[in-house]
């Protein structure tokens, strides 16, 4: 998760075979922010519900029931940059870590170095 600005708010990793939307109700936990921009996989009513409760405007791509709003979802390309600048690290783009701790632990010093730039 990122801020307005594309710098890292949140980072939370799990295991290659598990599903995004896994992890994505506690990577919105306790924050408050004002709009969820997530890709078309993020499509699910209960975390756009879960994002309404704390007045979130949600904008991701609905396959067909929904509409969302464009011009905020462009927007969006802030947290591709974000994962753009992660993959200049090349321990991060070629995952030498083989655990999952070490790996996350070193995004983690990857994402302060970001910040700090």
């Amino acid at each position: 998760m990122t801020d307005r600005l594309g710098n890292p708010v949140r980072l939370i990793a799990g295991s290659g075979q598990e599903n995004d939307m896994a992890r994505a109700y506690a990577l919105i936990a306790g924050l408050v922010f004002a709009a969820l921009l997530a890709d078309r996989a993020y499509d699910a009513d209960p975390l756009i519900e879960a994002a309404q409760v704390i007045g979130a405007v949600a904008a991701i791509p609905p396959r067909k029931h929904r509409n969302y709003d464009k011009d905020l979802y462009k927007e969006r390309n802030l947290i591709e940059r974000f994962f753009n600048k992660l993959m200049q690290f090349r321990r991060v783009a070629t995952r030498y870590d083989k655990l999952l701790r070490n790996f996350l632990g070193f995004i983690k010093i990857a994402a302060s170095a970001i910040w700090l730039k």
